[in-house]
């Protein structure tokens, strides 16, 4: 097996953390491919350093210390390659919904791996690929959500929202957002939206404060892409998407977004000790006071 090693940029905390992995990998000899953010961080030394983009073509497993950023990050980056390439995602964070497995885990955790004990669940990921006059010019992978917002001079967006060739509705509002069950515990959750169990294939549409107090979000099935229309009624460049929080664009009037299943799910290594209800249960403190 070799094993690529990614960690949030500057992230000092992980030094320790760092230079006991590279010790721990080369007593077991397995490989590893480590991130220049990554190697910034450890004592001089030989080792093989390389972009974070080109990494997950290289590795059969992709190691990730930080947030639920870095961990965004490394699945758009394995979805770019083509490859089928589990992320065990180690929580350096604060949250961390996805870096669900923590330090003191991490060793047991890979262990598990290289032992063929670990067990990973399947995360549908979202294609999003934006057209202007019929032709596109924008194509993203996400694992949370694309979210179409407003920009800092505009006051509400308008969006014709289908699914497939059938309208939904008409959109007036300060957002949208289109999440996979994985991203429905990121903004759509904080938006009101619902929480979506993440073995389920579903995408959820959020409205962000809505004009229309009847505007409620809804969850539907993926046989059909979602395509989202920014309306004449925008002008300029009032409509901005964003991709996992991390990757943006501005919209013209007519452009149109349509939103599917990706080609490739995200495999994600779990926690041996704990289901995703134990973690719901922790991260949004539910049964406490």
């Amino acid at each position: 097996m070799r094993i690529g090693v990614a960690v949030k940029p500057g992230l000092a905390a992980a030094r320790p953390t760092l230079v006991d992995l590279e010790l721990r990998l080369r007593e077991r000899g397995v490989d590893a491919v480590w991130t220049r953010e990554a190697a910034e961080l450890m004592p001089a030394g030989p080792r093989t350093v390389d972009d974070r983009a080109d990494i997950p073509a290289q590795v059969d497993l992709l190691l990730v210390l930080g947030g639920d950023g870095s961990l965004l990050s490394a699945a758009r980056a394995i979805a770019d390659s083509g490859r089928d390439v589990p992320i065990l995602a180690v929580n350096f964070g604060s949250l961390g919904f996805l870096t669900e497995i923590t330090r003191p885990e991490i060793f047991d955790s890979l262990d598990a791996i290289l032992n063929n004990r670990a067990t990973h669940d399947v995360r549908m990921m979202l294609r999003a690929v934006a057209t202007r006059h019929g032709s596109p010019f924008a194509s993203h992978v996400a694992l949370n959500d694309v979210v179409f917002s407003r920009t800092a001079l505009s006051r509400m967006i308008a969006l014709a929202v289908s699914v497939g060739d059938q309208f939904v509705t008409s959109v007036k509002a300060d957002g949208l957002i289109v999440a996979t069950p994985t991203g429905s515990t990121a903004y759509n959750l904080a938006a009101g939206g619902p929480i979506v169990h993440p073995a389920m294939e579903a995408l959820v549409l959020t409205p962000i404060a809505p004009h229309a107090l009847s505007n409620r979000p809804i969850v539907i099935p993926t046989e059909r892409d979602v395509r989202v229309i920014s309306t004449g009624t925008n002008a300029g460049d009032e409509v901005y998407v964003t991709v996992d929080g991390q990757i943006g664009f501005g919209l013209q009037p007519g452009d149109e977004i349509a939103i599917g299943k990706a080609e490739r799910p995200l495999r994600l290594i779990r926690a041996t000790t704990r289901s995703y209800f134990e973690v719901l249960r922790q991260k949004l403190k539910w049964n406490e006071g």
